[in-house]
Order: C-alpha cells, then sequence, then structure tokens
C-alpha cells in the first residue's frame, strides 16, 4: 500500500515538474498563461516580479477549483490548511506552513489575517465567507509583519470584490444539489453618471440540509443557511481622486455543528458515565443532550470608504476607514453524546474600527510605501457551561451551571515603510520595518450555580482591568535577481508576531496570567519563471521559519480553594519554539488549445525544538517530541480541463481535481497526559478527494450550466478535534462533507 501511495506521488511530481502554476489565467489567449496583477506588497505588480510566495485565483479559477466558500482554497495552496472551525458554523480553521489558530474563543487571536478590500477581520468568527462578486484572492504565505502587521505570524488570506465601473454588468446564477441545497445569487453594477458614479449590488443566499443526523431526536446538524447582501459605491470627482463606499451585511442561522466522541466519558472524579464506541466507522450519525438547542447564529456587518488621491503621477495618499460589528450565539455540544457533560452557550458581541492612512511613491526605479495603522476592538461575551452529568453521583447528581462573563478591548496602532530599489535592469532591492504597539485591557467574572450547597461555598471567580501593553518591530528584506523577462529568483528575510493576550477560560486562580506576543523569523528563497513560448508557468519555493514562544493551550485538574473539590484547569502560556522548513510548487501548462493541466505540492517538515509542560514529569516537563497539529508533511493538487469548442453550440468544459493530505494531527494536544502514546483518534491518516465538473457555455458566453461533484469517492475524513480530557475525558472530532453533487445555472451580461 505505501508502494502505491508513493508511486501516486512521485507521477504526479513527475507531471509537476514539466508544467506549472499559478491560478487566475482562465482569460488568457489560447496556449498562454495570463499574466496576474496583484497587491500583495500595497501596489499593483505583477505576481510574476512579486518576491514573495503568494497564490491568486481569479473568479474563473475559484470556479475552476470549485470553491465556494473560503475552506474551498484547501488543497489549492501548498502547505495551507483551511477547514471549517470546529463546532461553530461560521469559524475558519486557518494554518499556513504549520502555523494557524484552530480556537475560536473571542479572546484568542488568529495567526493568519484575514481582509476584504484591505480591511482587516480580527476574529476567527466570521471568516467562512461565501465567495461572492470577487475580483480574486490572494493568499500570502509566510510571515506578513511588515505591510500587514500582527497577527499575520502565518501569513494573510486578501479577498478583492469586484468594483463597479462605467460598464454595465450583471450576473446570476442558482444552483440545486445535495441534502436539498438551495442557492441564488446575483451581482448588478454599472454608472448613474457616467464618468463619475457607479454602483454596484450584489446577494447571495445558500441553504443546505445537515449531513449529520440524530435519529433518536430526529435533528439534523452540520447544515447551511445564510444569506449575505453587499452594496458598492465608486465616486470619481476628477481624474485625480476616487473614493470606493462599500456596505454589507451577512447573517447565518444554521444548526448545531457536531462531531464524534472518541472515548468513553468519566465523570469529573474519574467514575465511569458513558461507554463510547470507538471501532465503529463513522456514518455521519449522532447523539446530542436533548433540549440543547440545536442552533449556531451570526450577524456580521461593516462598512468602508478608500479616498485615493494621485498627488502627482508618482505619488498617491490613500485613507482606508472601516467599522465593523460581529454578534454570535452559538450553542456547542462539546462531548458530542446525549449527556450534558460539555454543553455550552457562547455569545459574543464584537465591534472594531479602524483607520489606515498609506502614501505611496512609484517613480522610476524606486518605490515606496509608508503608511500608520490605528484599531480599537471591544469583545463582550456571555457564555454558560451546563454539566449535570459531569458532577456526577458522587454529589448526589445535582445541577450544574457555570456563567462567564467578559470584557476584552484591545487598541493598536502601527508605522511602517517598504521600498524596493531597481539596482539594475536585472537587479532589486526591498527592506521594509514595522513598528507596532498593542494594549489589552481585560476583565473576567466565573459564576457556578448548583442544586447542590457545597458547589456553591466559592460560587465566583472574578478580576477587573487586567491591562497589558506589547510592543514590536517587524523588519523584512529581499533581494530579486532576473535573468530574464521570464525568470526570476529571489531571497527573502521577514519577520511576524501574533498578539499577546489573556487567557478566556480562566476559572481558577493564576489561570488568569498574560502570555507574551509569539514571533517569527522567517528565511524564504524562490524562483518564478514562464518559458515555451508562454505556456508553462512554474514556481519554486523553499523556506525554513524559526517560530518562537508559540502559545499553546495546556489543560489539568486542580483543588478548587473554595469546595475542595476538582476543576478543570484550562492554561495558556508560551510553551516552546517550532523548527517549519519546506519547499513549494504551483505549476501549470497549456499544452494545446483548450487543455490545461495545473499542480500544486507542498512539503512541510515540523518539529518541535521545545514544548514546556510540567504535567509531562515522565520526560522532563518538556512534550517536544508530540506531532504539531495540522501540519502534514505532503498537501498535493492535480487538475486537469479540456474545453471543447462545438462551434455555433458554444463550448463544453470537462474538467477534475485530485486532492492528497499525508497524515496529520488534528489537536495540539494528542498524545495522553505524562506519555509518550499517541491518541490515534486525534490524528487523520493519509487520503484523497476527486471533484470533477462539466459545464456548457453557449456561443456568446453568456448562459452556462454546469453539473459539479465534490467528494465523488465519499471519502470519510476528519478535518479538525478537540482535546478537553480534563473536562469528563471529552475529545471530539469532526468530518469533512460526504460525497454531494450541484447543478448550477448562470447568465453573465
Amino acid at each position: 500500500m505505501k508502494t502505491m501511495w508513493k508511486a501516486m506521488l512521485l507521477a504526479g511530481a513527475a507531471w509537476t515538474a514539466t508544467s506549472a502554476g499559478a491560478y487566475a489565467q482562465d482569460a488568457a489567449p489560447a496556449g498562454d498563461v495570463e499574466e496576474v496583477v496583484i497587491t500583495a506588497r500595497r501596489v499593483s505588480e505583477n505576481l510574476q516580479e512579486v518576491p514573495a510566495a503568494v497564490s491568486a485565483f481569479s473568479e474563473q479559477s475559484l470556479e475552476r477549483i470549485q470553491a465556494t466558500d473560503t475552506t474551498g482554497l484547501q488543497g489549492a495552496v501548498p502547505n495551507l490548511n483551511i477547514v471549517q472551525g470546529r463546532g461553530s458554523s461560521n469559524s475558519t480553521n486557518i494554518y499556513i506552513r504549520g502555523v494557524g489558530q484552530p480556537d475560536a474563543l473571542q479572546t484568542f487571536d488568529p495567526a493568519v489575517g484575514l481582509y476584504v478590500d484591505d480591511v482587516y477581520y480580527s476574529r476567527i468568527r466570521g471568516t467562512n465567507l461565501d465567495l461572492l462578486d470577487l475580483e480574486r484572492v490572494e493568499v500570502l504565505r509566510g510571515p506578513q509583519g511588515t505591510l500587514y502587521g500582527k497577527n499575520t505570524i502565518g501569513g494573510a488570506l486578501k479577498f478583492v470584490t469586484r468594483k463597479p465601473g462605467d460598464a454595465f454588468r450583471a450576473s446570476v446564477q442558482a444552483a440545486l444539489g445535495s441534502y436539498n441545497q438551495v442557492e441564488v445569487k446575483g451581482a448588478v453594477s454599472g454608472p448613474v453618471i457616467a464618468d463619475t458614479l457607479s454602483l454596484g449590488l450584489s446577494a447571495l443566499i445558500s441553504k443546505r440540509d445537515g449531513y449529520v443526523h440524530d435519529r433518536v431526536l430526529d435533528q439534523q446538524y452540520n447544515d447551511k443557511d445564510t444569506w449575505g447582501i453587499r452594496g458598492a459605491l465608486a465616486f470619481t470627482p476628477t481624474d485625480a481622486v476616487r473614493v470606493d463606499v462599500s456596505v454589507d451585511y451577512n447573517k447565518d442561522d444554521a444548526a448545531l455543528n457536531v462531531g464524534k466522541p472518541l472515548n468513553n466519558l468519566t465523570t469529573l472524579f474519574g467514575g465511569p458515565l458513558l461507554a463510547v464506541p470507538t471501532d465503529a466507522p463513522y456514518d455521519f450519525t449522532a447523539r446530542v443532550t436533548p433540549g440543547l438547542p440545536n442552533s449556531t447564529k451570526l450577524e456580521h456587518w461593516g462598512t468602508s470608504a478608500q479616498v485615493s488621491w494621485d498627488i502627482t503621477d508618482a505619488l498617491t495618499l490613500k485613507s482606508i476607514t472601516a467599522y465593523r460589528e460581529l454578534k454570535t450565539d452559538d450553542y456547542v455540544d462539546i462531548d458530542a453524546t446525549q449527556l450534558e457533560t460539555g454543553d455550552v452557550f457562547v455569545g459574543v458581541d464584537q465591534d472594531q474600527v479602524s483607520q489606515e492612512l498609506q502614501l505611496a511613491y512609484e517613480g522610476g526605479p524606486l518605490t515606496v510605501v509608508g503608511g500608520l495603522y490605528y484599531m480599537v476592538e471591544n469583545i463582550t461575551s456571555h457564555q454558560e457551561a451546563y454539566a449535570d452529568d459531569l458532577v456526577g453521583p458522587l454529589l448526589g447528581n445535582p445541577t450544574f451551571l457555570r456563567t462567564i462573563d467578559d470584557d476584552l478591548e484591545t487598541k493598536s496602532w502601527a508605522a511602517y515603510v517598504n521600498a524596493s530599489w531597481d539596482i539594475t535592469e536585472a537587479l532589486s532591492l526591498s527592506a521594509g520595518l514595522r513598528y507596532t504597539e498593542e494594549e489589552k485591557t481585560y476583565s473576567r467574572t466565573t459564576s457556578t450555580f448548583s442544586s447542590n450547597p457545597a458547589l456553591q461555598a466559592n460560587p465566583a471567580f472574578a478580576f477587573n482591568g487586567l491591562n497589558k501593553t506589547w510592543d514590536d518591530l517587524s523588519p523584512m528584506v529581499s533581494v530579486d535577481y532576473k535573468f530574464a523577462d521570464n525568470f526570476m529568483v529571489y531571497a527573502r528575510y521577514a519577520v511576524g508576531f501574533k498578539s499577546g493576550g489573556f487567557n478566556g477560560r480562566a476559572n481558577n486562580p493564576g489561570e488568569q496570567a498574560p502570555y507574551d506576543p509569539e514571533q517569527m523569523n522567517s528565511w524564504e528563497a524562490g524562483l518564478k519563471s514562464r518559458f515555451w513560448e508562454n505556456k508553462v508557468l512554474v514556481n519554486f519555493t523553499v523556506f525554513t521559519n524559526d517560530y518562537q514562544d508559540f502559545q499553546a493551550r495546556v489543560s489539568g485538574t486542580v483543588t478548587d480553594p473554595g469546595t475542595g473539590l476538582p476543576s478543570p484547569e484550562l492554561t495558556v502560556i508560551n510553551a516552546g519554539s517550532l523548527k517549519l522548513s519546506g519547499a513549494e510548487l504551483e505549476a501549470s501548462i497549456r499544452p494545446i488549445e483548450g487543455l490545461l493541466l495545473d499542480a500544486q505540492v507542498g512539503y512541510l517538515n515540523a518539529k518541535y525544538d521545545g514544548f514546556d509542560d510540567v504535567r509531562f514529569v515522565l520526560t522532563g516537563g518538556n512534550r517536544d517530541f508530540q506531532d504539531p497539529a495540522f501540519s502534514p508533511k505532503w498537501t498535493v493538487r492535480y487538475g486537469a480541463q479540456y474545453s471543447f469548442d462545438l462551434g455555433g453550440g458554444g463550448d463544453l468544459t470537462i474538467g477534475a481535481q485530485a486532492r492528497f493530505r499525508s497524515e496529520q494531527a488534528l489537536a495540539v494536544d494528542n498524545t495522553l497526559t505524562n506519555s509518550r502514546t499517541r491518541i490515534d483518534g486525534l490524528f487523520q491518516g493519509r487520503y484523497w478527494l476527486f471533484d470533477a465538473r462539466v459545464v456548457w457555455t453557449d456561443a456568446d458566453g453568456h448562459f452556462n450550466v454546469g453539473l459539479y461533484g465534490q467528494n465523488i469517492g465519499d471519502e470519510t475524513y476528519k478535518t479538525d478535534g478537540q482535546e478537553f480530557s480534563s473536562v469528563g475525558n471529552i475529545r471530539t472530532v469532526y468530518y469533512g462533507a460526504p460525497s454531494t453533487v450541484t447543478l448550477r445555472f448562470g447568465y453573465k451580461y
């Protein structure tokens, strides 16, 4: 079996070595690879001339990889892990090159920054976006601290929406599919006053039944029920000034996101509570606590204004002002059983206001971008933990409710500059520096309510106004050399950091201690090339990263000082360091008219260089022998499509893709406590996913009908996991969707 897997990978690698890969190529002339324009360095540049690892996707290439939301990028970018977050219908777990943050708790900051039209989304919740009327998506791999700031230690995702212009444009698409899927989306834009004012509007409704079923309660989970709308205005009062204003609103009213329990549950005192079958294959059935509301809700809206003023032909001043609000009400059955051991409600209210001023100079051999950035974020949350069964019969089976109310304010400001100098026509040098200062203030009250008075001897744990300020200096330097117009090599050094913070799960004295920021030192080298009369494109990157002070949640059990009873302990610490190194290859080839072959291959070697945990006495307080989470050694995608010219009957396109991931850990804690014994259930073995599509487009390019199959091999695979063994021995895993088929009808004008 191992020989077969290696043969498939090697065969694909050989194909990749003779092909090439950057996306957004669909509009290229027959046989040519399109030149892609991106703004990864805050100015418009050809993708092949940017000395950094960037993947770019146009609207057409997103359709080709069959991506309909954020997680649709899975497999299409080397060393990217991007899946729906655990226990929530609206969060996204994003890792790039082994760096990420899977926990959607409001006090944890992401490690991969997500931007929509250069506006930063500061929470993991609300980032599982439906892809609607986009111009392109850019994925920047590696730390982006100089130009994008905090919480881009792993990289950044940039979504660029389509702006209204002087040409009228309209599109509508309807879809029907598996699990009673119904989706309608459309967009329209055009001029109101020629050369001065244009308006645009796009909207989407998307529903699907759940693919996880509780036969006892006759309820469905892991469904979709969302709608959204976005309005845009473009105002050009003069040739030198452009104003872009947008307003968006999104609402999600989905059912619970339910996983599968891995092991037997116990009471808080270790007594047996529920035996869980561990050897039965997963069949997308579940048990959920009766009476727990089958609901996860999100409301997310915001507005932004970008004003661009061309002071001279070479000098441009830009202002980006934004305000966003996020409200979520999520119920989560963490233990994924009919018992009330790990059931919670998490309600979050978040708002943020940001202002960025940016000055760009592009004159001759010199390009300079500098700016100032300021953001204030406020988050309040109310949480409830229901644990009647967890307390158990030892105390007479009492009721047990723990509530948590907290408030977090973050103030962040930064100043940055980035310059590129063409020393000669072939040799260029770039350097940048960003200074960031961040202040967080955190307050929290934890209260316990129970029918047993002993559990209320110390019913509240509170602290108020904890305050901490951090600062950071993030440099970047790169050099690139062009051997020819279509062949460039580069080397890059960059530093990124992720914010420090306070523990949002502090329930016992001492757990509220702040933890410091993470830091990444990254070295990267690569080549970008086009050849064979522009039919082939190959981009290759190697990297090594030194990841310091990574933040980890460590769990255990302590004695409550008020009751003398055991209490779960969940502490966040700066646990140690990782060494991350690897290589990435993106390739595509158009050998004949109508045929496109492409591939993306990522290799990652992720190892802890130290992981402090005092619970691991037998290994000297260190657990660096564990596997880092969400860091598969191999990520591979192979794609192919062929378009048949039907003459006056239009075009017929047949496409397919195969996506491979080698074994990966699904949780940071993936061995038994104080042991080297691996928890096999918290790993996903290697697997392939296969997708295919057939699309007909009429001769004028207006109408299209397509049949799309996702996971057509009906592979059962895990995407995420939770380790809460200090709370009733809870360990839970979550699964990707089974095989689905979708029929889409579209019209474009």
